[in-house]
Parts: C-alpha cells; sequence; structure tokens
C-alpha cells in the first residue's frame, strides 16, 4: 500500500483527491489535513510516501511546512493560485494541480508518482527553505513546538556547521539550513553578509571601526560586535551608500 496524505484547508478540495483515490487500492489515506501544522504532525505520526499539499493555508503555508520536515515526503501540490509552479517544481514536487483539476489530470499526476516511486527513488530531500514567503519570515522547531520567526526581528545569523544560529532579541535558534540559501531568501535591501560566517541585519547596526589588517568590526545595538571581512566591508559599504 502506498500511504497518503491530504493536506488542504479546504474541506471540499480534500474531498476532491480523496474521491479520486478511493477507487485504486494501491493507496490508501492514512489522514486529512485541513492547515500545514496538522499536517506536519501527521506526516510525523504516519511517514507517508505520497502528500497532497495545498499552498496557500492558514497559520503556515505549504512550502513552510515542508521546511519543518528532514525527509519530506513526495509531493502533489493541489492550488487555486498557478503563481507558485516553478517554486514547486524548483521543490521537485511530483506535480502541480491548479483548482479545479479533473480525473484524468488529477491521473496523471498519479502516474507520474507511480513511475517514480516504482523505479525505487529515495524520497525527496529538497532545499526549499528559501520559498517560505520570500524570506519574510522563518519557521523552526523548538522541542515540540514550532516557532515562526518574522525576519526582520532577527539581529543576525550566524553559521553553525550545518545549521544557522538565528539570533533575536527574545533567544536563539537553530535551524538546518545553509548560509548560501539564506542569502538567497532574505531581502539584500535588509541583510548583508559581512563574513563567511555572519550575515546582519542592517538596522542593528550603530558603528564600524577597523580592527586588524583589511578587517572591521560591527557594532549593534544589542552591544555585540561581530566580525566584519574586506569583502563584507566592501558589501556594507555599498548597501549603506558609504
Amino acid at each position: 500500500m502506498i500511504k497518503t496524505i491530504i493536506i488542504d484547508d479546504e474541506p471540499l478540495a480534500a474531498s476532491v483527491v480523496q474521491e479520486f483515490l478511493k477507487d485504486d487500492e494501491r493507496f490508501e489515506i492514512a489522514a486529512i489535513c485541513h492547515d500545514g501544522f496538522e499536517g506536519y504532525k501527521a506526516i510525523q505520526q504516519h511517514e507517508p510516501d505520497l502528500i497532497f499539499l495545498d499552498v496557500q493555508m492558514p497559520k503556515i503555508t505549504g512550502f513552510e511546512m515542508l521546511e519543518l520536515l528532514d525527509n519530506p515526503p513526495e509531493v502533489i501540490f493541489t492550488t487555486a493560485f498557478d503563481q507558485f509552479a516553478l517554486a514547486a517544481f524548483d521543490a521537485k514536487a511530483i506535480d502541480y494541480l491548479l483548482k479545479p483539476f479533473s480525473k484524468q489530470r488529477f491521473q496523471q499526476a498519479i502516474d507520474r508518482f507511480l513511475e517514480k516511486h516504482s523505479a525505487g527513488e529515495a524520497k525527496q530531500n529538497a532545499s526549499i527553505s528559501e520559498l517560505a514567503d520570500k524570506g519574510q519570515r522563518l519557521v523552526v522547531r523548538v522541542k515540540n513546538e514550532i516557532k515562526i520567526i518574522p525576519t526582520e526581528q532577527v539581529s543576525y545569523f550566524e553559521a553553525a556547521d550545518d545549521y544557522i544560529r538565528i539570533v533575536t532579541e527574545s533567544g536563539t535558534y537553530l535551524k538546518k539550513m545553509t548560509m548560501k540559501a539564506l542569502e538567497d531568501a532574505v531581502s539584500p535591501e535588509k541583510f548583508a553578509r559581512i563574513h563567511r560566517s555572519y550575515m546582519l541585519n542592517l538596522n542593528e547596526i550603530t558603528r564600524i571601526e577597523p580592527y586588524e589588517r583589511d578587517s572591521y568590526l560591527v557594532f549593534l545595538k544589542s552591544g555585540q560586535k561581530l566580525p566584519v571581512s574586506k569583502t563584507g566591508y566592501s558589501r556594507l559599504r555599498q548597501v549603506l551608500g558609504l
């Protein structure tokens, strides 16, 4: 049996997928969820092979929900908004069904999944972190809770092996993400890579001082000091108009 979860905040849309699947004995619907938090918990519990996922949902989006998963299952997106199609395929989705879709179009998506599934390909582990709301917020796990952090509340980011340390006034959080992915995600008008290990919220800067040869220190509103490389200083001069 192919274990499946349907995640859609519209009950009618979820019931359409359920109806289309009911006559295919290869599929078992393990859960039907109506928001991203509920979907995340169901995926953790049932470990499905495939999920049907809406994009625009309350609380967190479909992309943000996927971002929380270390090993996301295969995904067929179901949404009424065509502007997310490119992002969906960048995330290596099996297919992108634009509502309302026909049984024939639905079956095409199923056939694509079965072709990949029967070939024995491993579950995807796509990096989709940069797709979440154009970097306006970050979703992190804190023990058994999920926390949404607006990027405007971040003082700076620090590289920590395979993780990013997110430093805010209210606390510090870890997120599995590369600095390169983060740099591509956040607004270049609000954040600058000042060092190979640091990315800074420009609004937090109080002053910049020379430190050692070809390096500088940046002082933050919190009183913290961060190193600035020669390349980082050039970036700061450019974005700050110095």
